[in-house]
């Protein structure tokens, strides 16, 4: 594998460090970035080989500066990794407008923002690699991570025509769609929201308790995923999107079983509207 460099985002936990350090380990170049001076330090103590810098998603003004320092200081970028993000959890009768503001803020508007300000570079160098870290809630969904499945199906829907309009120059686009890993995901990491109404207890109240017992007990790996991604962006054929998990695999063949099944029942209802 020739040395690139890898642009992270949210370099210090989860899925951006064990890439980032799966990356420096096979003795590529990696700029990770960071939201605070103390995230900075622990990364540098964790990981010395991999350049850090400030950068909070969501101050969307600053990305093509940020994007335009790297470069500056570290040379082109090959490859992009957005990964920055975090899950919401909450009814969405009890969650306010403003969490799934801040949800898409983050999981959308900030990872867009950070493509588009590497969109024009990989264009004209006809090279370069992108991945959008979404989810296997980016393409299933369950009661109780509205707004989180919300943001990652549109991060999906906005990959696959990312990925068409980018291809024509030689850049790839992959949505990596992760079902549970042992991630800070479901720990300190996710929100939420304050439960209200007694109608959803019987629903949800098992699904909130099951996902807090089991945080820091998935069975992915994600070192395993890190060691998938770095294999992924080596192949000329990437897929649109990659599930990793067995979970994700799962979930997601019976939501397109379903789905399936679904168009078939309705079909004569469907093509009824034409005329």
């Amino acid at each position: 594998m020739s040395p690139k460099t890898f642009f992270i985002t949210g370099a210090n936990s989860g899925f951006g460090f064990a890439i980032a350090a799966a990356a420096s380990r096979q003795g590529h170049k990696v700029v990770g970035t960071v939201r605070s001076a103390q995230s900075r330090a622990a990364l540098a103590e964790r990981l010395p080989t991999a350049a850090s810098i400030l950068c909070d998603v969501t101050e969307f003004d600053r990305i093509s500066d940020v994007v335009r320092q790297a470069e500056d200081d570290h040379g082109p970028v090959d490859v992009l990794i957005n990964n920055a993000g975090y899950g919401h959890e909450g009814i969405l009768e009890e969650s306010p407008l403003d969490e799934m503001r801040r949800q898409f803020d983050v999981n959308v508007f900030g990872a867009v923002a950070v493509a588009k300000a590497f969109l024009p570079r990989f264009r004209a160098r006809r090279r370069g690699f992108i991945v959008n870290v979404t989810s296997m809630g980016g393409m299933i969904t369950m009661p109780g991570i509205a707004y989180y499945c919300g943001s990652k199906f549109a991060l999906q829907g906005i990959s696959e025509v990312m990925r068409a309009e980018m291809a024509p120059f030689g850049v790839h686009v992959t949505a990596l769609c992760p079902g549970s890993f042992r991630t800070d995901w479901a720990g300190r990491s996710m929100i939420r929201s304050a439960r209200s109404i007694s109608d959803y207890d019987a629903l949800f109240d098992p699904i909130r308790q099951a996902r807090q017992a089991k945080s820091g007990k998935q069975l992915g790996d994600p070192d395993k995923l890190a060691a998938a991604v770095l294999g992924l962006i080596e192949t000329t054929s990437p897929p649109p999107q990659l599930l990793l998990g067995s979970d994700a695999l799962g979930l997601v063949s019976e939501r397109i079983e379903r789905l399936e099944q679904e168009i078939a029942a309705w079909k004569s209802v469907t093509i009824s509207t034409d005329g």
